[in-house]
């Protein structure tokens, strides 16, 4: 990127982060998540300290926050209130230290670290021990005066803990808890997006009784005057003593092992506390060490926020093809500028279908939102089209497919679009790979990049021949010595017996996943009744549609596949008969269907649904008002929320052993 490209990128960037932050700062409303704000300011930050010269006084960031709302008094704030630079990885973390270090090498460092709090910023000032002024952040230099909104919160103290200084400011955050954020929510009907919002709005409300109906909190975390401490420690256990709130999970840290070893424990256990936390703060323990650091820009050198990844981040579309799938679907797949999300490096989200595609209006070129929840894989969310370049070029879905230059077709009432040819290469690569995946034959060692080569050598034709290998075969293949051979042979050899479900699962029937292989080997119990079944029958059973059933039915009718069942069991494979269904009742189980959602303690989700099956119920991926139950472990997701809301009764894991 040249001078000339970097400086428009940046006068983008800049307008754009500016639009979001007075969205968010000043009128309360958000548009783009917290994580996504956040990858925009990384990127123009980054940008900037490529092309200094590029960086002019209203850069976003040069600054703290937006403007304060005309409705309240403005206040001057004795001290800054600052800003801090983020970072999202231990070598970020110690390239900050070589910094700080530079300018004080004499100096010995240790640090103090506490939790990043998601709410709103305050400063209190006090005089002889009684709360006389607190106002918000504003633009850092200037505030709003809300005294009286936060003299309802009941955390902050109304008279400091004698003695006290004859004056003295306290800085901290206002937030909502998620108990009373989900209380809120549950009687305003899911109105709030989120607590940040709802402590900011309540604050800026010029009528104390609604901040006060809201149950605010708030947590201490500094002092903006010159009492004489020495350390930043010190300053949390003064503010503990003058009667505030201080985080009991801050900790002191002789040097950044310590801060590694403190950022992982709390990332582990973040997710329980009764608030939301992006992250951690670290600062300079000594705080004349700290003030000697001095400041950058609006951020002080002497103090960062250590950050969990986000699961939101913005990136740029370079490409957009089109993948084939077992079935025949084609989906769009946009190719990434590499970004990192949710801990893990990004290069690729799925685009899902022509009118996904159509509905977010995305380019190649476009500055996107993407986003990441577990393993599931990256969708784009949302364009940013004001940072669209003027060469942005749209994208047109193929008329043949890409593989084998099929005709491609829409079928009536669906959304995806297919490959006309039943033969398709790219449609048969799939299939292997789908049947020796995890929960279908589960062969080990034999993912995609073997099996490409296993067809490209002539090898394997179909999945019955991954049954006939033998170990000179495999020793023909590039990087396959004797005993990786011999290792894959014997994985093949002991995934020949194969339970019932998953043998069903295996095959690739469309529209049949886990669940509904685990339903058919239940009803049915044998392949030959399975194949002979009529429509009618396969209606009947437990969340087939009509629509499944036809699907199921053609599968079976279709010569191609029987030939491929005939030659499966011919070669040696096994379906093993303990793994009929339905066959032991529980009163509390039989029939009911169960969602699982979060971690388990004594069992692993696999193992969870087992015995659920055994007992005679059913699996359901989502929450619905069909669903019976929810289980619910450790850090239970977004189906536990939606159970709560259409009151589905949630099981903890020790209830559901218990009912087992």
């Amino acid at each position: 990127m040249n001078k000339s490209e970097a400086k428009a990128r940046i006068e983008k960037l800049k307008k754009e982060i500016n639009h979001y932050r007075y969205q968010y700062h000043v009128l309360d409303k958000q548009e783009i998540s917290d994580a996504a704000l956040d990858s925009l300011k990384r990127e123009l930050f980054i940008l900037e300290q490529e092309w200094p010269v590029l960086i002019t006084p209203d850069s976003p960031t040069q600054r703290v926050a937006g403007k304060a709302l005309a409705a309240f008094h403005k206040v001057a704030h004795s001290k800054p209130m600052l800003s801090l630079v983020d970072c999202f990885s231990f070598d970020e973390l110690q390239d900050w230290e070589k910094r700080i270090k530079k300018l004080a090498p004499q100096d010995k460092f240790d640090y103090y670290a506490e939790i990043k709090m998601d709410g709103l910023a305050v400063n209190l000032i006090y005089e002889n021990g009684l709360l006389t002024q607190g106002s918000t952040r504003g633009d850092g230099k200037i505030g709003e005066d809300v005294t009286s909104n936060l003299k309802t919160i009941n955390s902050i103290p109304l008279k400091l803990n004698e003695p006290f200084p004859k004056k003295i400011e306290v800085r901290g955050e206002v937030y909502m808890s998620k108990k009373n954020f989900e209380a809120l929510n549950k009687r305003e009907e899911g109105k709030y997006a989120n607590p940040r919002n709802i402590a900011a709005g309540s604050i800026r409300q010029l009528d104390p009784k609604i901040p006060a109906s809201r149950k605010l909190d708030f947590m201490a975390y500094d002092i903006a005057s010159d009492i004489g401490l020495a350390t930043h420690e010190q300053v949390h256990q003064e503010l503990t003593r003058l009667g505030f709130r201080s985080n009991e999970h801050n900790a002191h840290c002789r040097d950044l092992n310590e801060v590694e070893k403190y950022y992982e424990k709390i990332g582990k256990i973040r997710k329980k506390f009764n608030y939301w936390s992006d992250g951690t703060v670290i600062n300079v323990n000594d705080i004349a060490l700290f003030k000697k650091l001095g400041v950058a820009g609006k951020a002080p050198r002497g103090g960062i926020a250590y950050k969990y990844p986000a699961e939101q981040a913005t990136t740029i579309v370079e490409d957009i093809q089109v993948q084939v799938g077992r079935t025949g679907a084609l989906t769009p797949v946009a190719h990434l500028k590499p970004v990192s999300v949710a801990g893990t490096t990004v290069a690729r989200a799925t685009l899902h279908n022509e009118d996904e595609i159509k509905r977010l209006d995305v380019r190649v070129g476009d500055t996107v939102i993407i986003q990441k929840a577990g393993d599931i894989i990256p969708d784009i969310v949302k364009v940013l089209k004001n940072l669209r370049p003027n060469n942005a070029k749209a994208f047109i879905f193929p008329k043949t497919c890409p593989a084998c230059g099929s005709k491609v077709l829409r079928r009536e009432g669906e959304v995806a679009h297919y490959c006309s040819n039943k033969q398709c290469f790219a449609q048969e690569k799939e299939k292997l790979y789908h049947f020796v995946s995890k929960k279908a034959f589960d062969i080990d060692g034999l993912g995609p990049k073997i099996i490409d080569q296993l067809l490209e050598e002539g090898l394997i034709a179909d999945a019955a021949d991954i049954f006939s290998l033998r170990k000179e075969d495999l020793q023909l293949l590039e990087r396959f010595a004797e005993k990786s051979a011999d290792n894959l042979i014997k994985s093949i050899a002991k995934a020949k017996e194969v339970s019932f479900a998953k043998f069903i699962y295996a095959l690739g029937i469309r529209h049949v996943g886990e669940e509904t292989a685990y339903d058919l080997a239940g009803q049915f119990g044998s392949l030959s009744k399975l194949i002979n079944a009529s429509q009618e029958e396969l209606n009947k059973i437990h969340e087939v549609g009509e629509v499944m059933a036809k699907s199921v039915y053609d599968f079976f009718q279709d010569k191609k596949n029987k030939d491929l069942i005939k030659k499966l069991l011919q070669n040696g494979v096994c379906i093993r008969r303990d793994a009929i269904y339905r066959v032991s009742a529980n009163k509390s189980i039989t029939g009911n269907t169960f969602v699982l959602t979060g971690t388990l303690k004594t069992m692993t989700r696999d193992e969870a649904k087992e015995k659920i099956r055994q007992a005679g119920g059913n699996i359901s991926s989502s929450v619905s008002k069909q669903t019976d139950y929810v289980i619910a472990g450790e850090e239970p997701g977004s189906k536990y929320t939606k159970a709560k809301k259409i009151n589905i009764k949630i099981l903890s894991e020790k209830e559901f052993i218990s009912i087992l």
